[in-house]
């Protein structure tokens, strides 16, 4: 009688990481799919064969049998900004996990520790002080100014004790001083054309998206996944806290220090390329832990899955529901996340 019992948590592992598997499948045919419909979805007539048939074109060195504009609008327009958008999704929605499992904050995301602010300010300072405008451009300034912040936030943090919640109030007052920053260049340096291109980069957009920032971002972030999965079961350990951690064996000072610069380096570079994209780290981990739980091994690749999908529509729909004026992509993810939110809130609620 003693082998079922004991053998029961391994079924109901093995059980739930076919589950998982299975999700996984099905979530990247859609995945793929949502890029090749999401890409059609505009004032111009494509296709997905259309699609199919440029790409193909394109990877083999042949022609596509369509006009150079359709050619253009699909592989220079349309397909590098849906795959920005999915890698975006994806490294916000990790980084939302890592964020919340550390600090054990359910309402964590990656704009915590004051990253978005810092590429914020570096960004005004390009686009409006002119400041190494020639060199690193608008994308190099924002995540110099990311990285900045960060910097910042540990060493306040390490200043003050290095706690979790020191790292989350750190986070807090580098948020206020770089907003305040970028306040003060916008207002007493900007001209109503700057103010207004400002504004709308600070809201989120993936209108400017170059293959350029698909390698960059596909890089950083598939990276990053790469090493919070190496790390799962550290991230399991801290779910508990970091004194369960420590008596785990797991080097909580240096574990946590190696995933928050990687959780800051994936937001700095999403901030550098779309600007600030608000609510996918918050709200993707929890509908990934509804679907999953809670062990990482499981949870991370969900999430990054939801991520993509959710950012994929959210964008699309962010270009071309008051077409031709397209919404800061920004806003239409809090418009669709707040209210997931809320629901989120008051199911977890019922069940307390």
């Amino acid at each position: 009688m003693l082998a079922p019992a004991q053998g029961s948590p391994r079924l109901r592992l093995r059980l739930r990481m076919s589950g998982a598997v299975g999700l996984w499948l099905v979530a990247g045919l859609v995945l793929v799919a949502s890029v090749a419909v999401a890409i059609t979805i505009g004032p111009s007539e494509l296709t997905t064969t259309d699609v199919g048939r440029v790409v193909w074109a394109k990877l083999a060195g042949g022609e596509s049998g369509l006009s150079r504009i359709q050619d253009g609008i699909v592989w220079d327009l349309r397909l590098p900004r849906t795959l920005l958008a999915a890698l975006c999704g994806a490294g916000l929605a990790v980084c939302g996990v890592i964020l919340q499992s550390l600090l054990r904050n359910p309402l964590a995301d990656p704009f915590v520790l004051g990253v978005s602010s810092g590429a914020s300010t570096g960004a005004v300072s390009i686009v409006v002080l002119g400041a190494g405008a020639g060199s690193i451009g608008l994308t190099g300034g924002a995540f110099i100014g990311a990285v900045g912040a960060f910097a910042l936030v540990l060493l306040l943090a390490h200043v003050a004790g290095g706690t979790t919640d020191r790292v989350v109030l750190a986070g807090i007052a580098a948020t206020q001083l770089f907003s305040a920053l970028t306040s003060f260049i916008v207002f007493s340096s900007a001209d109503a054309e700057q103010t207004r291109g400002v504004l709308f980069w600070l809201l989120g957009s993936l209108a400017s998206a170059s293959w350029l920032d698909v390698a960059v971002c596909g890089v950083l972030v598939g990276a990053g996944l790469v090493i919070c999965l190496l790390n799962a079961s550290v991230l399991d350990a801290f779910t508990f806290g970091q004194d369960a951690a420590a008596s785990l064996g797991v080097a909580v000072t240096r574990a946590r220090v190696l995933l928050l610069v990687v959780t800051a380096l994936i937001t700095a570079v999403i901030v550098s390329t779309s600007g600030a994209i608000g609510f996918v780290g918050l709200v993707l981990p929890h509908a990934a832990r509804a679907l999953v739980g809670v062990r990482h091994r499981l949870l991370l690749p969900t999430a990054a899955l939801l991520g993509a999908l959710f950012l994929v529509w959210v964008d699309t729909a962010a270009r071309t529901v008051i077409d031709p004026q397209e919404m800061p992509v920004g806003v239409a993810t809090a418009l669709v996340g707040v209210p997931a939110f809320m629901v989120i809130l008051m199911r977890k609620g019922r069940r307390a």
